[in-house]
């Protein structure tokens, strides 16, 4: 791949990563990944100000990682891609994982080194 296409690729990557940059709009695509909503419902599920929802929703449309469709009065939003989902599912196992590893060693730090033994509980006396 020649490094135009490469850049131009790592761009669109990162563009794509940029509407996953946010809690909320990781939440709205948890939403969206069970079924279509309109931001009305969306903003009932989430407990968030309607205009906070549309503002996210068009950040996730504009990275392509929804889609809306109008219906009548309301629009509908649906998650573009089901990979997108599979995609937050390993991320968040890889940030299990990293957890899972950050307790094992607190707790083997807590073993080691508490209490503070009596030699040098005795030194500091």
């Amino acid at each position: 791949m020649d490094r135009t296409l490469r850049a131009e690729v790592a761009n669109l990557h990162a563009r794509v990563c940029s509407g996953l940059a946010d809690t909320n709009r990781i939440l709205l695509l948890y939403v969206l990944a069970e079924h279509s909503h309109n931001v009305t419902e969306l903003a009932a599920l989430l407990e968030l100000p309607q205009p906070t929802v549309s503002r996210h929703l068009k950040i996730l449309r504009e990275c392509g990682l929804v889609t809306s469709q109008r219906d009548g009065q309301s629009v509908n939003y649906a998650l573009a891609d089901r990979r997108v989902v599979e995609a937050l599912d390993l991320l968040r196992a890889v940030l299990a994982d990293r957890l899972a590893g950050q307790v094992s060693l607190a707790r083997h730090a807590t073993e080691q080194f508490s209490p503070v033994d009596a030699t040098m509980e005795e030194e500091l006396s």
